[in-house]
């Protein structure tokens, strides 16, 4: 019977020394980060909740520190289109220098909505959380009843 070493991937030491490589790849790749970046691609967009109710649609989205003004809102196409671009700026000064960070995003959600009417879609940002009401068209039975002889 041959030698059996235990297998642990946290363990360099044991085992093949260039495996971990290997199982780094592969722990990137089935995450939920975008290599090589490494940041989850949660972070690049926002949560959205779409509810059907009988007259209209209505859609939640989470979009925690946004100001309304970092918000755009169309409607093209029998989609809604949802949008964010967000300039952080945050400078420190310290001794002789300038110490200056930035982030710049910009997110973008498209919703289908099939019966969606253009006309009195309405809006309103609160506390983080927007919320679009969208009417439904008014659709006209334009059935007729066929009596069989």
């Amino acid at each position: 019977m041959g030698v059996l070493v235990p297998f642990n991937k946290w363990n360099a030491s044991v085992g093949f020394p260039n495996f971990d490589l290997f199982n780094n790849m592969l722990d990137d790749f089935f995450s939920d980060s975008w290599w090589p970046l490494g940041r989850p691609l949660s972070c690049d967009t926002f949560k959205v909740d779409v509810r059907e109710e009988e007259d209209s649609y209505v859609i939640e989205a989470e979009l925690p520190g946004v100001k309304k003004n970092e918000i755009s809102l169309a409607y093209e196409d029998n989609r809604l289109v949802i949008s964010v671009t967000r300039d952080e700026k945050s400078e420190t000064e310290k001794k002789n220098y300038l110490h200056r960070e930035r982030r710049v995003c910009s997110m973008r959600r498209s919703i289908y909505l099939a019966e969606a009417d253009s006309a009195g879609i309405k809006a309103r940002l609160d506390n983080g959380e927007l919320t679009v009401t969208v009417p439904k068209k008014q659709t006209i039975d334009k059935s007729v009843k066929i009596d069989i002889d």
